[in-house]
């Protein structure tokens, strides 16, 4: 075809409309990437403003500046760490009563079981902090932070496999393809650190069940969310994330000149074909750039107190630990990145509770209470949200015979126990209330729904007017149905 008609034909009322766009979006390119160019006009400091994020977000005034999520993957037992009952104690061994176990879906672990004997907490536990709330004695560190957090004993699901249970949770369906939670927070409210990015994920391995159940990275990925929301998976050891070193011989200004060109290549073919993840991937190779300096710093814990690395335990000096990530964790907070997410593998106790269960509490117990009074200590807690959340809890009846030590609990998801802490959090307090067995809600229950939508309060989100066009809908975190603010547990 000839070239002037190629262009003739391009000269359509809605290519114009749409180049025009885009070439006022192209105007803007250069600082969106480097906001650093911005000067104050009193003083020519740099303005600190908020990079990204949407036009109107937060909806109101935030409690919650960032959000640190602790999950415990593979389900933690509520019933033998926060949610005792005396009932379980006299009934140890029988039958657990037919009214109370009704007609509830099983697991195929333990569908075909003969009896379903009650199993109580396998270790003691005592009433903590002024509102006495149960713990138990295999959380002796957790006890101590009871005045500072809200554990709410009334969590469920309808998912009861692993999988869609942690896809639920952390992505607000149980089909993969959705946008996770710290996506979503970096979508709507941006970065306040335009050297690191707003959402970072670390996985641990725990001593409990090892290997734990697997942790996919769709769980911290942006689903149909513009990919540069996605979260930023940090490594352990030398290289915390991948390909961010220089090649050899390749100095750091042959890398800026390198990315000045590809920007400007980059920009043109955006200009031309309108593809917004075309300027995704320019962040994502600035990103990169700034990078190579802040995480060196933010992993070299060397000026860290002696005193500060006791109090996350011996572990914290091994990277990929939980107790190290715990102090990452407190390290990205300080820089202010908006949503810190740990994933600790091993909590699927099926067989060998009585093993397997202190095992995994004790990889945990310590460096999580360190990790909140660390934040409480530096004036982060105020206006950090903390949630120490699992997928669903375990059975309040044995998986396998009763007294034997190769028994476990299977999953439960109609009544479990998460907690928080920090931004605009009740703290020292109880909400919800199961049975006598601590298998079915009798008061106050909170749908994994109503939990999304209580941390995006907490972060200034209305969550009913946060929506994303996907598929021709307006796709929100808490998805389709009803979900309300646990307002009970605000502060």
């Amino acid at each position: 075809m000839d070239p002037r008609d190629e262009f003739t034909n391009h000269l359509t009322r809605r290519t114009f409309i749409g180049q025009t766009a885009r070439g006022v979006g192209g105007l803007a390119l250069g600082t969106m990437l480097f906001p650093e160019l911005l000067k104050g006009a009193a003083n020519g400091n740099l303005i600190t403003t908020r990079e990204g994020g949407l036009p109107g977000l937060p909806h109101f005034a935030p409690k919650a500046k960032r959000v640190l999520c602790l999950f415990q993957s593979g389900g933690l037992s509520h019933v033998d760490l926060f949610d005792d009952k005396p009932s379980l104690h006299q009934f140890a061994g029988k039958e657990i009563p037919p009214s109370i176990k009704g007609s509830q879906r099983l697991t195929g672990m333990t569908s075909g079981q003969s009896a379903y004997p009650v199993q109580p907490p396998i270790q003691g536990g005592k009433r903590c902090g002024k509102h006495g709330t149960w713990i138990s004695d295999l959380l002796p560190h957790i006890q101590t932070i009871a005045d500072d957090i809200c554990v709410i004993k009334s969590l469920y699901t309808e998912a009861i496999n692993h999988d869609p249970a942690v896809t639920f949770m952390n992505t607000g369906n149980q089909q993969p393809g959705y946008a996770s939670m710290g996506a979503w927070a970096s979508y709507g409210l941006g970065t306040e650190n335009a050297n690191l990015p707003a959402f970072i994920a670390m996985v641990s391995q725990g001593t409990g069940k090892n290997p734990g159940q697997p942790v996919f990275s769709r769980l911290w990925g942006s689903g149909f969310l513009p990919s540069n929301h996605q979260g930023v998976g940090l490594r352990p050891g030398a290289n915390p994330v991948l390909y961010l070193q220089n090649p050899p011989s390749v100095d750091a200004e042959q890398r800026r000149a390198l990315l000045d060109d590809l920007a400007n290549l980059n920009e043109m073919r955006a200009k031309e074909i309108g593809d917004p993840e075309t300027i995704t991937r320019i962040k994502a190779y600035e990103m990169a750039f700034r990078m190579q300096t802040s995480v060196p710093e933010l992993t070299d814990i060397s000026q860290e107190s002696k005193a500060t690395l006791a109090a996350y335990g011996p572990e914290v000096t091994r990277p990929g630990s939980y107790a190290a990530n715990c102090l990452l964790a407190r390290r990205l907070l300080e820089r202010n990145v908006r949503f810190v997410q740990l994933f600790h593998r091993g909590w699927d106790q099926h067989i060998a509770l009585g093993r397997q269960l202190p095992n995994q509490c004790h990889d945990i117990d310590q460096p999580t209470a360190a990790l909140v009074k660390d934040l409480k200590s530096r004036g982060l807690l105020e206006d950090t949200l903390v949630v120490f959340a699992t997928e669903f809890g375990r059975t309040s009846f044995t998986q396998g015979g009763f007294g034997n030590p190769g028994s476990g609990r299977d999953h439960h998801g109609r009544c479990f126990t998460v907690w928080l802490a920090g931004g605009g959090i009740k703290p020292g307090f109880e909400y919800g209330q199961t049975d006598d067995f601590s298998y079915n809600i009798v008061k106050d229950g909170v749908h994994l729904r109503d939990l999304h939508a209580t941390i995006l309060h907490c972060l200034g989100i209305d969550h009913e007017r946060f929506t994303f066009k996907f598929r021709g809908l307006n796709v929100k975190l808490t998805g389709v149905e009803e979900a309300h603010v646990v307002k009970g547990v605000l502060a």
